[in-house]
């Protein structure tokens, strides 16, 4: 099933910070009403905030209320097979440990979500919910994402703008040194009263130099075999760390095969991708060429060799002028880097539940000199160029 991106306007509706927020946002697309109304309705019948997750129970009575349907998955594959077409909101749970529920909406049998729950290959179906379709005077929201705002729902999204924006006010004052005491214990009291009103957290109302307003995406890329090969590897950590470094990967086995997966920044995580798999595609095709293969023998030393003679990104000596001035706009570029890199973690466990582990593997013990340094003069034709700001790779 294809994948899109879709955080249910999330964003749009001025939440930051990162959020176990699945239930809501599956609703929130598949009924095309907006991410605030879901928010705050699910909020009041769970009587807490609902950015870390609600129970399926709260979402159950909120679908049935609005003539939503709901059907046993008979812990069926989560597959196109097992659901209907039109737009479907599935309750899913992993296969063997029946824990990390996730809820996502499909339309069509395209998944519309922040991450894509096939590329596991575990999940099962535990029920899904279709709709049967409203009364002509129903004020029941069109299905779908891209229903348009009524004047209504334009009014009150202004409105909790206001909110939002009172709320980040009163907290810039209740941690203001300038601020007096009882300023501040103002400021505290009323911010916990409007947070209490409308089921909001201080997470929601807290930017950090927008490293809390990226939005975040896991994506895979498939390669040949049961194993990763050490030049797929050594790959993945090149385009990672020379080209794209807001992204961070890890591999596992999904039956047959081997996935490689890549999460962090959205747009990041998409290039970055796409540019592993050209790649890998072009030194897996010239090893095969060559030597016949790319996963053993002197056509994985070739590709080996190709990866580690790739370019490192250049970088210019500043001048004694514009070195202090290089070197704190570094220190910032690296610093910004290390905190999303940190976010994308701690979003890769919460919304996906998935902690690393770091491994060690055996070494190969085929090796053909040869073959690698032919394919590190190879490698070493590629040329970093930037393009709108975007560094590629590219023979020279």
């Amino acid at each position: 099933m294809e994948f899109i991106w879709n955080d249910g306007g999330r964003s749009s509706a001025g939440f930051v910070g990162l959020a176990g927020d699945c239930v809501t946002r599956a609703i929130a697309i598949a009924t095309g009403t907006s991410y605030r109304d879901i928010y705050q309705t699910l909020g009041k019948s769970a009587n807490k905030t609902v950015r870390n997750g609600v129970c399926s129970s709260v979402a159950d009575d909120y679908l049935r209320a609005n003539q939503w349907h709901r059907h046993s998955g008979n812990d069926q594959a989560f597959d196109a097979a097992s659901l209907p077409r039109g737009v479907v909101i599935t309750h899913l749970e992993k296969r063997d440990t029946r824990r990390g529920g996730h809820f996502c909406c499909l339309i069509d049998h395209q998944i519309h979500d922040t991450w894509n729950p096939m590329d596991d290959g575990d999940y099962l179906v535990v029920n899904h919910w279709t709709y049967a379709g409203a009364p002509p005077e129903s004020t029941l929201p069109a299905i779908g994402p891209q229903r348009p705002q009524d004047n209504e729902q334009v009014l009150t999204q202004n409105e909790f703008e206001k909110i939002l924006r009172r709320l980040r006010a009163l907290d810039t004052t209740a941690s203001n040194h300038a601020s007096t005491e009882g300023e501040k214990r103002n400021a505290l009291r009323m911010m916990q009263s409007l947070m209490l009103r409308h089921n909001l957290s201080r997470e929601d109302i807290t930017e950090d130099d927008n490293i809390e307003s990226v939005s975040y995406t896991r994506m895979a890329c498939p390669v040949n075999g049961r194993r990763a090969c050490g030049w797929e590897k050594s790959l993945a950590a090149y385009v990672t760390e020379e080209i794209f470094p807001m992204v961070q990967w890890y591999y596992g086995r999904k039956q047959n095969r081997t996935l490689f997966w890549f999460y962090g920044p959205v747009d990041d995580v998409r290039n970055c991708r796409l540019l592993f798999r050209e790649l890998l595609l072009t030194i897996a095709t010239a090893a095969h060429l060559q030597y016949g293969g790319h996963s053993r023998g002197s056509g994985a030393s070739y590709a080996e060799g190709y990866v580690r003679g790739m370019p490192k990104q250049l970088t210019q000596t500043p001048t004694s002028l514009a070195e202090d001035q290089a070197f704190s706009q570094s220190a910032l570029i690296h610093a910004r880097t290390l905190a999303v890199q940190q976010a994308a973690v701690d979003w890769l466990r919460l919304e996906c539940g998935i902690a690393l582990v770091m491994s060690r593997g055996s070494g190969r013990d085929q090796h053909d000199p040869d073959a690698a340094n032919r394919g590190k003069r190879h490698g070493s034709k590629h040329d970093l160029s930037t393009v709108n700001g975007r560094k590629r790779l590219g023979h020279s």
